[in-house]
């Protein structure tokens, strides 16, 4: 009897062990007819009196060394599979990683944060996970970083088999303690959307801190730091970012030809723009019209400097006033989470850039039509016709990247960093488009893909998110000229070559997002990732082939 409470005890307990389908105790079993009974492959066959007759290499017999304690781990890799600690990478590498794997294939769970042996409520984590994920979400992060984000919180406090799922404006987050217990699901959704790059920077730095073993962070002072997260009000006042708006359309219109007085103009403009939409924000109209409201005061200025017939480059000062309202950074979005899997997010996000687009077309197209009643002569060539000013242009572009930082309210550190880097991203395209003669579109991508990698070495040296490196420094290559004669050529009835254009502009806007997606990816291609003895073995997402 002793013997077979030992082996009775030696048998593993887990979770797995009890089946969905076994009676509860005291329940007897109805009888099943003979002929209905199910085999089993596990089942020992007729004739075999015990397992422990069989010998050790025997199929029916467990090996005689075999225990609980003794069973191998969940996770062991295969030939030129060697393992790596999971904590050896970024947080944001080892989750995206991990996100990536079939469910039965994840690491077992290594909790960063332990708080005694029953841990913290499943609700709770759930619910900051959930709360992190809708600030990151709403401050332009992409879906699969976002999922990775909410995926860390809930692995450092030990939930296991969580799986996170991210939409435009929905998240949630599912955990099952086990094979046979009822799932624990939560969601939340994102009504508001706010840009601000500051906020962002702490939530990646409470991310960091919770997934770090070396730092404790209870739950109640996660919650903690998350409110005061919340709470903090925006680095800049609403004057210096209207001041940041004017100075970015001037640094714009310089960029595409303008002198001084096209430069002020610009800026005066987009001030006006930029107050109006203000007005309209407080007055609670969705923001398709205040792009549509922004947009007029720029094209009202340029239509007045046609009708005065002043010897300035009019269509400088409207192309600047759009460079401040093209929504560049829902476009990167949105093309990154189409790149990395996430269509559904990235179909949503791509409409949102369509309606914002269409909001600056419509307000740009009244006004220009109106000037046309008032039989303004506008040159629809001199838009394409840039004056190349090297030392000048280089200027502009990092006064243009500086100011557009300064309205993505990013950290004051971040600021100075990221307008070197659009420096050389313009820099880059000049060379390639006006000295060596090749196409704008490829030019741009290349430009942006190195946006793209430059901002992500960045955020890894300083082991932040990496969106204050790149959004800002994207700004020169927006396709502002493209954009404007387009719009003046659909003006003017000259449809063909209107959408002819529209289409060049939807082309760089793409290149740019896809050449700043690619220059990430290519940067990780350098850096070590767990499970991988090198960067050419990196794990990725499996082809379909169509299918």
């Amino acid at each position: 009897m002793a013997e077979a409470e030992g082996a009775e005890d030696r048998k593993p307990r887990s979770d797995e062990a009890r089946s969905a389908f076994t009676a509860p105790e005291g329940v007897e079993s109805a009888p099943v007819p003979e002929d209905e009974q199910p085999t089993s492959e596990f089942t020992v066959p007729d004739g075999l009196e015990t397992l422990a007759a069989e010998p050790e290499g025997s199929a029916f017999a467990p090996p005689r060394t075999y225990s609980a304690q003794q069973s191998p781990p969940a996770y062991t890799g295969g030939q030129d599979f060697p393992l790596a600690r999971m904590t050896e990478s970024p947080w944001q590498d080892r989750m995206r990683t991990m996100l990536r794997m079939p469910v039965g294939d994840r690491p077992v769970t290594e909790p960063a944060q332990r708080h005694g042996e029953a841990g913290p409520a499943v609700p709770r984590v759930l619910d900051l996970a959930l709360r992190i994920g809708e600030l990151m979400l709403a401050g332009g992060e992409g879906a699969e970083d976002v999922e990775a984000a909410m995926f860390a919180v809930a692995r450092s406090y030990g939930l296991d088999r969580c799986e996170p799922t991210v939409t435009f404006t929905m998240l949630s987050i599912t955990h099952q303690p086990s094979l046979v217990d009822d799932p624990v699901s939560a969601n939340r959704t994102v009504r508001r959307r706010g840009t601000d790059y500051t906020r962002l920077a702490a939530v990646f730095r409470l991310v960091h801190d919770i997934s770090t073993p070396e730092i404790d962070v209870s739950l109640e002072e996660a919650y903690r730091r998350l409110a005061e997260i919340r709470r903090n009000r925006h680095p800049y006042s609403g004057w210096v970012l209207t001041a940041a708006a004017g100075l970015l359309a001037g640094a714009a219109s310089t960029l595409v030809g303008g002198g001084v007085l096209v430069f002020f103009a610009a800026a005066l403009g987009a001030v006006l723009g930029d107050r109006l939409a203000w007005v309209c924000a407080g007055r609670g109209l969705p923001e398709f019209y205040q792009f549509v409201v922004a947009a007029m005061p720029p094209a009202a200025i340029g239509v007045a400097i046609s009708l005065l017939e002043w010897d300035v480059k009019a269509s400088a000062v409207i192309t600047g006033g759009l460079f401040a309202l093209l929504p560049g950074r829902a476009l990167v979005a949105a093309v990154q989470d189409g790149l990395t899997g996430y269509y559904i997010t990235a179909s949503a996000r791509l409409l949102e850039v369509m309606y914002l687009f269409i909001g600056i077309i419509i307000g740009v197209l009244v006004v220009l039509y109106l000037g046309l009643q008032l039989h303004t002569s506008p040159n629809p060539e001199e838009v394409l016709r840039i004056t190349e000013r090297p030392p000048v242009q280089i200027a502009a572009s990092m006064v243009l990247v500086f100011t557009f930082a300064i309205l993505l309210q990013q950290p004051w550190s971040t600021v100075w960093v990221v307008t070197l880097n659009g420096g050389v991203a313009w820099v880059t395209f000049g060379a390639l488009h006006y000295a060596g003669g090749i196409p704008p579109v490829p030019s741009t991508a290349v430009a942006a893909g190195l946006v793209g990698l430059f901002g992500q070495l960045f955020s890894r040296y300083r082991h932040a998110t990496a969106l204050p490196y790149v959004t800002a420094a994207i700004g020169p290559l927006l396709p502002g000229s493209a954009t404007y004669y387009g719009l003046l050529s659909i003006a003017e009835g000259r449809l063909d070559k209107g959408f002819a254009s529209l289409t060049n502009a939807a082309a760089l806007a793409l290149a740019i997002a896809i050449g700043v997606n690619l220059g990430s990816e290519v940067s990780r291609l350098f850096l070590r990732l767990p499970g991988r003895a090198s960067a050419e073995k990196r794990q990725s997402a499996k082809r379909t082939r169509g299918f």
